[in-house]
């Protein structure tokens, strides 16, 4: 059975629309411990919620799923990248990725202040981890917002 994520992007950065006109991009650049743990534990098929952040409104902007399995991040092998890290070797990387294939864009963004308000979704990670970009979601809560993005 698939998990369910939900994975940040500023969309000034890389958004929905990036997605879907590529069809599939490398999550890359995510340099914090645990959310680098969860891209580990993510198997292709898992479905990702795509959340716009540092957005007026942020919120969830569509479906993405998970086409390729966690592998090291080329970036940090890169010294002329923003996300070099000395410490990498390819024998011995520190950062991984993996990668999204775009399913869907909502018919509208699921903002976040509707997200807040909603007492179903209180024990949200996103309400409690708000600085992880890579975060959980259950299938319930999987199941509201997907709801709410399709109304």
């Amino acid at each position: 059975m698939a998990a369910h994520w939900l994975m940040k992007s500023e969309p000034d950065v890389f958004s929905i629309d990036d997605l879907a006109k590529k069809k599939a991009e490398g999550w890359n650049g995510v340099r914090n411990y645990e959310a680098r743990n969860f891209m580990k534990s993510m198997k292709t098929g898992d479905k990702v919620l795509f959340y716009h952040s540092n957005a007026k409104p942020s919120g969830a902007a569509g479906v993405a799923e998970v086409c390729r399995a966690a592998y090291p991040d080329p970036t940090q092998f890169d010294p002329k990248s923003d996300y070099f890290e000395p410490r990498a070797t390819p024998e011995n990387p520190v950062w991984f990725q993996v990668d999204l294939r775009y399913v869907s864009k909502f018919p509208r963004l699921v903002p976040l202040d509707e997200l807040r308000g909603t007492p179903a979704l209180a024990d949200m990670a996103l309400f409690k981890r708000s600085r992880l970009s890579v975060i959980p979601v259950t299938p319930q809560q999987w199941k509201i917002i997907t709801a709410r993005g399709k109304a």
